[in-house]
């Protein structure tokens, strides 16, 4: 197994906000449960956490994230944003990952509202965005990202028929250390125009693949059924419905889209 080379990200990120400091653990339950404990203790705004491999890794609506060691990247990057900023926050993440996959695989890459980053349908990396009130304060959001990179997805029958990887979309082997510092840097980047108060949803949007298609959408106990029209500026997906009526989707999964 080859291990990131962390000397090298430290190195790469030494000037940055995000990456500046690098909590590494060769296991760990999750890398979001980690962050969220550093953040507590006051630890600084761009620490990120990575682990190799992950007992208890998650997406979103606490499923189960393939979390096999020396293939992927698994990190959480803990983010103090401004609260007006936190909208921004999940669409900064998804365009640092779309960014690095497409410019990695050289592939048509879209994404699936309201963040599934993926490759000819198929999901190649899943991103969750946690955040913490006190007071009616916001206290920080933690970023977790997972990126499957020389998985062989075809050896994961869970998730055979609807993943992908950077090594199975292109048939060959990536030098994950490289792939992460380049997340990195494009988190940063697009961190920082959030920072700086620049909205991100018409480029976000722009990658959206679930716009203009027939959409079925379930949270919770409801179900939205009906043609993806458009999002708004906070990212919630509007939908018109077979009556002819708008509803904004503020969180949910897009099941199918067609």
């Amino acid at each position: 197994m080859e291990l990131l080379d962390i000397g090298r990200i430290e190195a790469a990120m030494a000037d940055s906000t995000i990456g500046h400091r690098i909590s590494y653990h060769m296991e760990t339950g999750s890398t979001m449960d980690v962050a969220r404990a550093m953040a507590r203790d006051g630890k600084p705004e761009g620490a990120v956490v990575i682990a190799e491999q992950q007992g208890r890794g998650r997406g979103r609506f606490d499923r189960t994230w393939v979390s096999p060691p020396g293939l992927n990247l698994y990190f959480t990057a803990l983010l103090r944003p401004a609260p007006e900023q936190l909208t921004y926050v999940n669409m900064a993440a998804t365009l640092a990952v779309h960014r690095t996959v497409s410019h990695s695989t050289g592939l048509p890459t879209a994404v699936k509202w309201p963040n599934d980053v993926r490759i000819g349908g198929r999901k190649i990396s899943g991103i969750l965005i946690e955040t913490e009130f006190e007071g009616g304060k916001l206290e920080h959001a933690l970023v977790g990202i997972g990126l499957n990179v020389n998985l062989d997805v075809a050896s994961y029958p869970e998730i055979s028929e609807t993943a992908t990887s950077l090594r199975t979309a292109t048939g060959r082997t990536f030098d994950r250390s490289e792939v992460l510092i380049t997340v990195l840097r494009n988190l940063e980047e697009w961190y920082g125009r959030v920072v700086a108060g620049e909205s991100l949803t018409k480029l976000w949007a722009g990658s959206l693949e679930t716009i203009g298609k027939q959409v079925l959408l379930r949270w919770r106990d409801s179900t939205i059924e009906g043609l993806a029209e458009s999002v708004d500026e906070s990212g919630n997906l509007v939908v018109v419905q077979r009556d002819g009526s708008r509803v904004r989707a503020v969180a949910g999964e897009v099941t199918s889209q067609v």
